[in-house]
């Protein structure tokens, strides 16, 4: 912040006003959340995990969905079947 305070009173502001924008950019940046390396790698990690576990609850409805069609196929075949029957 020491360099912000010099940079502003270099530009031509009194140093009382280059040391309250230097102390509003600290303020600022102590209030917001940055993103660090470790965070970004950890949430990584975890939408990874998140994705693996998708993809294996599409993989079991896909499954039961196959399942599903093929016994209304086989239902299908048999109702076909003894309405030919009949006919």
């Amino acid at each position: 912040m020491l360099r912000c305070a010099y940079s502003c009173s270099a530009a031509g502001f009194e140093e009382k006003q280059a040391e309250a924008i230097a102390g509003a950019f600290r303020d600022a940046q102590a209030e917001t959340e940055t993103a660090t390396r470790h965070g970004l790698k950890e949430l990584e990690h975890s939408l990874k995990a998140d994705m693996q576990m998708l993809r294996g609850d599409m993989q079991a409805m896909e499954y039961r969905m196959t399942i599903k069609l093929g016994g209304m196929t086989a239902v299908s075949v048999a109702i076909v079947a003894a309405l030919v029957k009949l006919l």
